[in-house]
Parts: C-alpha cells; sequence; structure tokens
C-alpha cells in the first residue's frame, strides 16, 4: 500500500513526485517503462532547456538528471522496466516487470505523467509500400542520440514540429543531407527559435502549404512526392514534385499517452486528447491526478514542471483532506480564436492562490488581445503581439477575482486591439 502512485518517470512524473514528497507524503512509487528516469529527455541532448525553472540553459539530460538526483536524495522509490497494464476505480495499480512478474498494488492517490506519443505514418495516410527509411522524428532522434545509429543520408522531413526541427539541425550536423522541411499548415509547427536556429542558421528550406502524398521504394525510400496545399487543405492540381531521398521523416503530432486513462473511464477532453482537469489538476475520477503532456501537449518543460509540481502538491492536499471534492466549480470555455483551455474545471474554494490558465490559439495573430469573460463580462484582458498555434498561452487569473462574483463559466477569446 502506498499513499501515491506515479505513473512515469519523465519531467511530469518526476516533478510530481519530488513536489508531493516536500509536501509531506513519505510513500510514493514512481512507475517507469524505459530502462532509465528522465523520459524523452534523456535523448534531447540539445540545449534551451530550464531557463524558466532554473534560470540557466541545459541540455535534456541535465535537466532530467537535476530531478533524478533529488528524486534519490529524497529516497523515493521507483521502478524500471515496468509496463502498467491496468488503474481500477478503487485506485489499485496493477503492472509488470521482469524482477518482480505480475505486482498488483494498491494506492491512495495516482498521478498520471506518461507523456505523450507521436503521430505515425498510418496516420496520416500516405501512399506506397513500406520502405526503410521512415521514421517518426523521435525514433530518428532516439537512434542517432542514444543507439548511436545514422538513420540516413538525403533527408525529407514532413511537418515542422519541434522535434523535426531539430532532427533537421542534428541530421546536418551528422553530415546528412536535409532537403527540405515540408508544413501542411501555412505557419510553421514549432517555437520561432527553433525556425531560426535549426532551418535558417543552416540554410535549410522550409515549405509552408506543402505535404507528402507517396512515397517511392519497396526495400528502400528512393524518393517521395510532394504538392502544394491551398486554403482549404485540399492538393492544388499540377503542383506534384518528387524529390529523391533515401530517408522520410516525420513530425506530424503529438497525442496524449492516454489509453490507461480511458480504460479507468476518466472524461477524455476532445480538444486536447487528454484527461479533463480541475484546478489541482485532478481528473474526472477523484484522487486520481494528471499532468505534463499526457494532459495536453506542451511547448517547453519548464511549463510540465510547473504543473507537475501542482499535480503532486495536490496530490498530498487530497491524501490529507485538505480538497473540497464538493466544491461548486468554474467551467473554463474556449471563445473566437482559442483551441483549448487547461484546466477546464476551476474550484475557487480550493486555490490556495491563483490559477494559470494554458491555451494555444487557433490561428495566426497579430496585434490581438486575449479577453476573459466571466459570465460575459469582462474581467481581463492581455495584449498580444503576435500570437500562434504552436506556441502556448498562458492567463494568470487570482483568486480574489474568480472568487469576487458567483461565476458559472470563465471563457477567453482573442479579439483584434482597435488602432
Amino acid at each position: 500500500m502506498y499513499d501515491i502512485i506515479v505513473i512515469g518517470g519523465g519531467p511530469a512524473g518526476l516533478a510530481a513526485a519530488i513536489e508531493a514528497k516536500k509536501n509531506g507524503i513519505d510513500s510514493i512509487l514512481v512507475i517507469e517503462r524505459d530502462r532509465e528516469l528522465g523520459g524523452i529527455l534523456q535523448q534531447c541532448i540539445h540545449n534551451g532547456f530550464g531557463l524558466h525553472v532554473f534560470k540557466e540553459e541545459l541540455t535534456g539530460p541535465e535537466y532530467a538528471e537535476k530531478f533524478i538526483n533529488e528524486l534519490k536524495e529524497l529516497g523515493i522509490e521507483y521502478k524500471l522496466d515496468s509496463m502498467v497494464l491496468n488503474i481500477t476505480e478503487d485506485k489499485k495499480v496493477d503492472f509488470i516487470n521482469s524482477i518482480d512478474g505480475y505486482v498488483s498494488v494498491k494506492t491512495k492517490a495516482i498521478i498520471l505523467a506518461m507523456g505523450c506519443r507521436e503521430r505515425t505514418r498510418g496516420a496520416i495516410g500516405i501512399a506506397g509500400a513500406r520502405p526503410a527509411g521512415v521514421f517518426t522524428a523521435g525514433a530518428a532522434q532516439r537512434f542517432l542520440n542514444m543507439e548511436g545509429y545514422m538513420v540516413g543520408k538525403t533527408v525529407v522531413i514532413l511537418g515542422s514540429g519541434d522535434i523535426g526541427l531539430i532532427m533537421a539541425r542534428r541530421l546536418t550536423l551528422e553530415g546528412a543531407k536535409v532537403k527540405v522541411v515540408l508544413e501542411r499548415m501555412p505557419h510553421p509547427g514549432g517555437l520561432t527559435r527553433n525556425i531560426v536556429q535549426c532551418l535558417d542558421d543552416y540554410n535549410i528550406p522550409l515549405r509552408l502549404a506543402h505535404t507528402v502524398t507517396s512515397i517511392k521504394g519497396k526495400d528502400r525510400v528512393e524518393g517521395v512526392t510532394i504538392v502544394a496545399i491551398d486554403k482549404s487543405g485540399s492538393i492544388i492540381p499540377g503542383s506534384e514534385e518528387y524529390m529523391e531521398c533515401d530517408t522520410l521523416i516525420l513530425s506530424v503530432g503529438l497525442i496524449p499517452e492516454n489509453e490507461l486513462t480511458e480504460n479507468a473511464g476518466i472524461a477524455i477532453d476532445p480538444a486536447t486528447k487528454g484527461a479533463y482537469v480541475n484546478e489541482a489538476m485532478e481528473t474526472s475520477q477523484e484522487g486520481v491526478f494528471a499532468c505534463g503532456n499526457v494532459v495536453h501537449v506542451h511547448d517547453l518543460v519548464d511549463y510540465v514542471t510547473e504543473e507537475s509540481r501542482l499535480a503532486g502538491r495536490s496530490a498530498a492536499r487530497y491524501i490529507n483532506d485538505e480538497l473540497r471534492a464538493s466544491a461548486k466549480a468554474v467551467r473554463t470555455k474556449q471563445g473566437n480564436g482559442i483551441g483549448y483551455i487547461v484546466p477546464q474545471f476551476i474550484r475557487t474554494e480550493n486555490l490556495l492562490g491563483g490559477v494559470n490558465l494554458f491555451m494555444r490559439v487557433r490561428s495566426v495573430y497579430s496585434n490581438s488581445k486575449l479577453v476573459v469573460k466571466a459570465d460575459g463580462r469582462i474581467i481581463k484582458e492581455i495584449k498580444r503581439s503576435h500570437m500562434i498555434p504552436s506556441e502556448m498561452e498562458r492567463v494568470q487569473l487570482s483568486k480574489e477575482v474568480l472568487a469576487a462574483a458567483d461565476i458559472k463559466e470563465l471563457a477567453i477569446e482573442v479579439m483584434e486591439v482597435e488602432q
């Protein structure tokens, strides 16, 4: 019997476990399916991590190491090479590994921190055979950075997500020729800093509103057919272009890893593909919390850490009967131009301070503002000179603002700034 079981030993799970320990919970178990703690950070050998949390620039393994060392210093128990098979409504966790065999253990609270997975070729339906040389960006990153295998010599990258952009630079540094990065949308899918540092600095072309329709090759990729896309998402006739390459890398989106969540009967938000959560990062199942990319896909690991620390504190408060389950909840609603908002529910009585609302816009906006409305009444406006879907927005609201009136719904929308 444990007080808290954390599923996932990546940046989210580590931060949540450490925070719960610091808030007085001693009996904690972290279950990680990989061979080491740290999650995806272990293969992210580039820098750019930690600027918000540690005020210094770190590589992925360096960022992970700080949390791994702290976890060990605090004496938090963890299991590696362990796969969680099931979680039940009465908070029983079933997992399996080669040392303990099949284990079923009870807990008072669960923190879901399984991260996310990549969309594959099958999800986007590219025609052609199944030759060697087609990789997701994350798989290529692991092969190159952790296993020591070069995945190809002449490369086309489909999708301008951050991992794809980073791999464009990484492959170039290892001697490959990255011919082009293609993006189906009319705007990039990754952070602006990665467009500049990974593509512009290495003269790698980025073609927006382009995609791949077919792959040529039987044993190994020989080339791909590229087409242009119009504003409605349809292929522009006559825009077909064949490009020779031996490798196609896909960076076409990330999906929260939520099979366990769904199997447990926890409500899933169709907008985020993750669990609905409240101000405490608690899901629709009482005592089960979620944090990090399993809730919604983040662009910065620093935000994952911040959110996961909240989940760890909240799990500790739950065990100590400091969370009011019956408290009245304010529903957050995405208005014009907003794709989603997390958390989806706010119980103001449970807030210790303010609340951070994370969201993504649906399109590219310039000279606009985020407008927060409480039951239709404007309570806050935040001007933004530039907003894009690939960069997450954050709005902070104080407990006083939320508790000032009997609010039922909190909506956020994008509005143009009057010139």
